[in-house]
């Protein structure tokens, strides 16, 4: 049995997937699988793939017959997965040659830890943006070691293909066949509910931004599930977690009704999370430079949300 079952869900990448591919066969790290399934792609994925199989015999290489989405192909390299270990990488992202065994490395003091690392955003050439993958989610300065359950819960900033844990751990888990966007941020969060996450503030894979990127593809849909996730969160989670963080989740709602121009359940939302302890704890947070916390009080702050408390005849 290998040590690492490397899995790599693939769909219309055929220009960047030569380069995900040889940056996992480029491991200091040799002892591993890598699972391939390329989910019916219209363009060339599935040659190249095919011609990556036939030299390396670590490669696993499988192939719908019809499109099925993200969460399903997923679902399905878990079950072909037979490592100790499961590693992510996305078909456009990159691995550094260092990543496993470094990764490893901690691992092999603690196996009870989900490892992941920081990410360097790369443009569809390649080139660094100079942004960093946690910057880009405005979580510089929020908690990415130990428990993070309920930080995750107001939203998802870990690095997917940065992630590598115990394949233990996800036996009971699967994706959420039914969300296109966000199914891997629902894994995420139950992941982070039983287990303590160790975070290696180093550039061990590249997250690439090009135009077919899944949250800049379709950003109604992408909301539409926010606002799905965000009430299951709370359905599901709320009388195990905090005031603060209940409040949180009503504001996201808020935010998520708003941009969606519903304006009645977006007031609904708003004061649910207005007459907990929401506002507090944001300018708290604001205070320690949090920059989702800055970005969550302009927000609140702008002349349109001010109108809307008069309207509501809502008084601090």
């Amino acid at each position: 049995m290998v040590l690492v079952s490397v899995l790599l869900p693939s769909y219309n990448h055929e220009k960047y997937i030569s380069e995900s591919i040889e940056s996992v066969l480029n491991q200091s790290f040799k002892d591993f699988e890598l699972i391939i399934i390329d989910d019916f792609s219209k363009d060339n994925s599935r040659a190249i793939i095919e011609t990556y199989q036939r030299k390396d015999k670590r490669i696993k290489a499988f192939f719908h017959e019809k499109n099925m989405g993200i969460a399903s192909t997923l679902n399905d390299l878990h079950s072909k997965a037979s490592g100790k270990y499961v590693a992510y990488v996305a078909s456009d992202d990159v691995w550094d040659k260092l990543k496993l065994e470094k990764q490893l490395a901690i691992l092999q003091k603690n196996d009870s830890f989900v490892v992941w690392s920081e990410g360097e955003i790369i443009n569809e050439n390649g080139s660094p943006t100079g942004q960093t993958f946690t910057q880009m989610h405005l979580a510089s300065n929020r908690r990415k070691s130990g428990k993070i359950f309920e930080e995750l819960l107001n939203g998802n900033y870990v690095f997917g293909t940065s992630l590598i844990y115990r394949r233990d751990f996800a036996l009971d888990l699967r994706y959420d066949e039914k969300l296109k966007y966000l199914n891997d941020y629902e894994f995420m969060v139950s992941l982070a509910k039983e287990h303590e996450f160790f975070f290696i503030p180093e550039f061990l894979a590249k997250y690439r931004i090009h135009g077919k990127n899944s949250i800049l593809y379709n950003n109604t849909k992408w909301n539409q599930e926010r606002i799905f996730i965000y009430k299951y969160f709370l359905s599901k989670y709320s009388r195990e977690i905090t005031k603060e963080t209940r409040a949180g989740l009503n504001f996201n709602l808020y935010r998520c009704y708003h941009d969606s121009n519903e304006k009645i359940l977006a007031n609904f939302f708003l004061l649910k999370a207005l007459k907990s302890s929401w506002l507090l704890y944001e300018v708290k947070s604001a205070l320690t430079k949090d920059k989702n916390s800055i970005n969550n009080l302009r927000y609140f702050m702008s002349a349109e949300i001010r109108g809307t408390l008069t309207s509501l005849r809502f008084r601090f």
